[in-house]
């Protein structure tokens, strides 16, 4: 009896030293809605290395692509709120998807419990050569001219570059030609060979085929220039005042992950993002690093939510 009660003693002693660890006690999965090597990965892993560096205890990238990111999503969304596992989160996901799909299997403000902002990603305004324009004002002139003539590319229906585009030609009060393609790939070959006209696009991908002559860049998207081309005046500074569409990418838990967990999350976070590598590794790919509080960054994502209804209504895209 004496040993079973020594045996119970002790039982209950480790129980309670393991409840009295530190978060975290054991590796941390970190959920990526995408397939390895993109840039929401990348910057999953980056991140993740900083988190694990932060917290001496190892935080794992775990992929799970598909349905434009839904999959993934949808299991956080569906995980427990202990703290074991959180996400990279963007904006198709979180606030555009919401606007596309008339139904989701994850509530974006209810499921979520923001961690941070990390950073912003401007688009760039790019044209073909054989286009006559070396400024958005001249480009406005002629989409104005050519009401619903010229033509723009994006990765897809609904994606950041149709919406930019959209955005755009409702703010230059006229009419382009949206013409869907199946990633950026394909999108920026169809630019390159003058299939189409203009595009908005990813910063990294498409400035060396502006450096090579092959692309005429004319302003970035968001509302201040960029180190990374700071040669480009922004829309509004090139004359559609008001102008700005950015993707973003943040951090989230599941919903009801404890307070104290997440604010120790954000801590780490905001420190990782003020580390000199972190900041010129983005800044190098046309991102800006924020590293908001979570209060600032629930607030963002509500904003965002309304704007991208806004724009897909603009554009007339149906909800599937």
């Amino acid at each position: 009896m004496n040993g079973l009660r020594a045996g119970m003693v002790v039982a209950l002693v480790l129980a309670a030293t393991c409840i009295a660890q530190p978060y975290p006690n054991r590796p941390v999965r970190f959920v990526s809605p995408y397939a390895p090597g993109g840039g929401t990965d990348i910057l999953a892993r980056t991140l993740a290395q900083k988190l694990s560096e932060g917290f001496g205890r190892q935080f794992v990238v775990e992929n799970r692509p598909g349905g434009g990111g839904i999959n993934g999503t949808e299991s956080v969304a569906k995980s427990a709120p202990d703290g074991y596992t959180i996400m990279i989160g963007s904006k198709g996901p979180l606030t555009v998807n919401p606007a596309l799909y008339a139904k989701l299997p994850y509530d974006t403000l209810r499921d979520f419990a923001p961690v941070c902002l990390v950073a912003i990603v401007p688009a760039v305004l790019v044209v073909h050569p054989s286009l006559p324009v070396k400024s958005v004002k001249e480009l406005t002139a002629l989409v104005r001219a050519r009401h619903g003539e010229l033509t723009f590319s994006s990765s897809g229906n609904g994606g950041s570059g149709h919406l930019a585009g959209e955005l755009y030609a409702a703010m230059a009060n006229s009419k382009m030609i949206h013409v869907p393609y199946r990633g950026t790939g394909p999108a920026t070959t169809a630019l390159l060979s003058g299939e189409v006209m203009l595009s908005f696009g990813n910063l990294v991908a498409l400035m060396p085929h502006v450096q090579g002559g092959r692309l005429r860049a004319l302003a970035v998207t968001s509302a201040k220039r960029i180190s990374a081309a700071a040669q480009l005046p922004t829309m509004a500074e090139a004359g559609i005042a008001g102008y700005e569409f950015v993707t973003w990418y943040g951090v989230l838990a599941p919903a009801a992950t404890p307070k104290d967990i997440i604010a120790r999350l954000n801590a780490e976070l905001v420190k990782a993002v003020r580390q000199p590598d972190l900041r010129e590794k983005l800044s190098g790919e046309g991102g800006e690093v924020v590293g908001s509080t979570t209060e600032e960054f629930a607030a963002f994502i509500k904003t965002e939510l309304a704007s991208s209804a806004r724009l897909v209504k603009l554009a007339n895209i149906q909800p599937q």
